[in-house]
């Protein structure tokens, strides 16, 4: 029969070798979140210089945030425009809706779609149709983008939507030659 203290000393053996082999997963483990955390740095910093590239220009053929500008806040005031353009946003700033307001470039194609088809008495439109009008290809994901962003401009009142699914501009707002 073995000692108690060889029992004992057999166990340690089996503790230190497991403690061993978890040191070492460890350190794989943490080599693997250094690799990772500097992928997502450098992905972070090129999602931020692709946003400053992709800025939307203004009327003077500028991006927005060239020094000397200034940009229009929610509220129809002027603020002055930061000199650096600004990095790609989740979500797109939309205003919300009133009498006089001009149109956002980022949503002129869609409201400019929507507001032929109302004029020749065409009804809503799908977010289908709105990407085969764009000439996109009529596939989910492009056609999951114009959802969200119809569904913006309705949350906003630039858009109605009488069915779901089915958009068309909200009521006074009209084309880009009278925009209301």
């Amino acid at each position: 029969m073995p000692s108690v203290v060889g029992l004992l000393e057999q166990r340690e053996l089996i503790a230190r070798r497991r403690v061993d082999e978890l040191r070492e997963e460890a350190d794989r483990i943490q080599a693997e979140l250094a690799v990772a955390e500097r992928d997502w740095k450098e992905w972070a910093i090129a999602r931020s210089r692709v946003g400053e590239v992709l800025a939307p220009e203004n009327e003077t053929g500028h991006g927005h945030g060239q020094a000397g500008q200034t940009a229009p806040t929610a509220d129809g005031q002027a603020k002055a425009a930061s000199p650096m353009p600004e990095a790609a946003k989740t979500k797109s700033q939309v205003p919300v809706w009133h009498d006089g307001l001009a149109w956002s470039a980022d949503y002129q194609r869609i409201l400019t779609v929507l507001a032929d088809r109302a004029r020749l008495g065409q009804g809503p439109v799908t977010c289908q149709e709105m990407a085969a009008a764009f000439g996109m290809d009529v596939v989910p994901a492009r056609v999951e983008a114009l959802r969200s962003k119809a569904k913006r401009l309705v949350a906003r009142g630039w858009l109605a939507e009488p069915a779901p699914g089915r958009f068309t501009p909200a009521r006074g707002v009209n084309g880009p030659g009278g925009r209301s």
